[in-house]
């Protein structure tokens, strides 16, 4: 993911919010290959634009949260760092056989993953994903409640369309409702926005994340 990305995801759910007529969003990718593999380390950016960078995840990490309808996330491949965060953010997931889940932020000191992971697998298996960031496949993720569906990779984003029909086929108001409750009782807000000011500022006044510098 790169800053022109995150730029396009953040305003796409900021318009897609917006929308009377939504029913429901999936998340995913052009290539079985990946959902996503985390952040562009190859990206040019100066300091500037790697803050820049980080409070774009922020804000799409937050906006994935707070987002007023169901989400699903087509999790095929490498679903690596922030990939693993955008997939941990929404409601439902539908993971395929080419599964290769990690948390990686530990490997760079990032401080991600706790806010959202604890709450679907538990404090106890989050702790061990999060502190070693091991590659996690697709029969563990689902034995572990982080899958609510699995399928040949091929087949994931065909099965995710079709539990995102499932769910949008229910009254519109009572799926907001229902979101907003779980938002409530989870008290999600609150835990994205704690870890997301760590993230911005281990960028601004830590190592932040590997960047390629601008060329000269």
């Amino acid at each position: 993911m790169d800053t022109a990305l995150l730029t396009a995801l953040v305003d796409a759910l900021d318009e897609l919010a917006a929308d009377p007529d939504l029913r429901a969003v999936v998340f995913s990718t052009t290539s079985e290959a990946a959902l996503s593999a985390g952040a562009d380390v190859g990206e040019d950016l100066d300091a500037a634009g790697g803050v820049e960078r980080m409070r774009l995840f922020t804000r799409l990490y937050a906006a994935v949260e707070a987002f007023p309808l169901p989400t699903v996330a087509v999790c095929v491949g490498n679903v690596v760092g922030a990939g693993a965060e955008l997939a941990a953010g929404c409601d439902l997931r539908v993971g395929g056989d080419n599964l290769k889940l990690a948390w990686a932020g530990a490997r760079h000191g990032v401080p991600v993953g706790p806010a959202r992971l604890a709450l679907l697998v538990g404090l106890s298996r989050a702790k061990d994903l999060v502190l070693t960031g091991r590659v996690v496949g697709m029969e563990e993720a689902e034995r572990i409640g982080f899958l609510h569906r699995t399928a040949p990779a091929a087949e994931a984003e065909a099965v995710a369309l079709g539990l995102a029909r499932e769910v949008a086929g229910h009254p519109p108001d009572g799926l907001r409702r229902l979101k907003r409750m779980f938002h409530e009782l989870e008290d999600g807000a609150r835990r994205v926005a704690y870890e997301n000011e760590l993230l911005l500022e281990f960028q601004r006044a830590g190592a932040g994340l590997p960047r390629r510098a601008p060329r000269t």
